[in-house]
């Protein structure tokens, strides 16, 4: 069963290279209630590699999901085994990721063509686990991206059984586009993913691409279960601090300043630290936090230019704060 109950009106998107496990506890400093996701994993690496690796993280950090990449139904229910094992709250498979390199192996976008395939992996899945199974999808791929294929691809998706639709509403470019530009280029198209709640309204249909602000979180949410913010929440990561209340509806209470939230963090940096972890492996994840603040470029290039020298301790980050000044 899952450590954590899981509540998905609003979650900080998987991003490769990004969310890893020091971005994860840097966001729940800010908020307590939004589900957190890993880096897409492959199957192949938690099956043939150092699996600790891939699936460590803090206790802090839930609700937390692993999202995998695959497309073998039964390494899939494997890794999803080892993902409830380590206690983790959710397992996502990754229908969404356009990049050559997933393509060659049949995991991410190119897997919108073969729903068969992604029911059966589902399916698999969750015979394997007791924690709840959750896809992230496009609307399409290439030519297959008509509203008629779009139904048909959930249609036969929901059929395995998987409650949770998490829909990145723009197209994937397979033939011509790289990921960078995939995330850009094709239209978003947020209507058809409320078409898809309202012709299946008992599917939770989570929307994931070009949200930037609480506001337009919550006019969305009229339409659908819950929202999904990637960049905007990496880039700008104090946006998380309302999070609680204005989407989860908390009680209001004092609001950590962003000098507050990252002294709410040292404890957590020092941890680390004295494990051995590289400093810039931790702060490279806060270069946001002062985003448009007097002495944020500063802060910025304190860290940038200092946190990669070896030995580099704390007193990087209380150099950089001493520019907000």
């Amino acid at each position: 069963m899952p450590q954590t109950a899981l509540n998905r009106r609003f979650s900080v998107a998987p991003m490769m290279a990004w969310t890893d496990r020091h971005c994860r506890m840097f966001h729940r400093t800010m908020t307590s209630q939004s589900v957190l996701y890993t880096e897409m994993v492959t199957t192949g690496a938690l099956i043939y590699g150092d699996r600790d690796r891939y699936l460590s993280y803090n206790d802090g950090e839930h609700p937390v999901a692993l999202q995998l990449g695959g497309s073998n139904p039964k390494e899939l229910a494997e890794c999803a085994k080892m993902a409830e094992d380590y206690g983790y709250d959710e397992v996502n498979l990754n229908v969404g990721c356009p990049s050559d390199r997933v393509q060659n192996n049949m995991i991410g976008a190119c897997l919108m063509a073969h729903p068969t395939i992604v029911r059966d992996c589902l399916v698999e899945m969750q015979q394997a686990v007791g924690i709840p199974i959750t896809v992230k999808h496009r609307l399409g791929i290439d030519d297959l991206d008509s509203d008629e294929h779009l139904h048909g691809f959930i249609s036969t998706v929901k059929e395995s059984g998987c409650k949770t639709f998490i829909i990145h509403a723009r197209k994937a470019i397979l033939d011509g586009l790289s990921p960078k530009d995939n995330r850009d280029i094709p239209p978003l198209q947020y209507e058809r993913a409320y078409a898809i709640k309202q012709l299946n309204p008992e599917l939770e249909v989570i929307l994931n691409g070009g949200i930037k602000t609480l506001e337009t979180s919550l006019e969305h949410l009229k339409y659908i279960d819950g929202v999904m913010v990637g960049r905007e929440a990496y880039h700008n990561p104090y946006m998380l601090i309302d999070v609680d209340t204005v989407i989860y509806g908390n009680a209001p209470k004092d609001v950590l300043t962003r000098a507050q939230v990252l002294e709410a963090y040292f404890p957590y940096i020092e941890q680390q630290l004295s494990n051995g972890v590289a400093l810039n492996h931790i702060l490279r994840h806060l270069l946001g936090l002062f985003h448009g603040e007097r002495g944020g470029k500063q802060f910025r290039r304190v860290i940038s230019e200092n946190a990669h020298k070896p030995g580099a301790g704390i007193d990087v980050l209380q150099l950089a704060l001493e520019k907000l000044t």
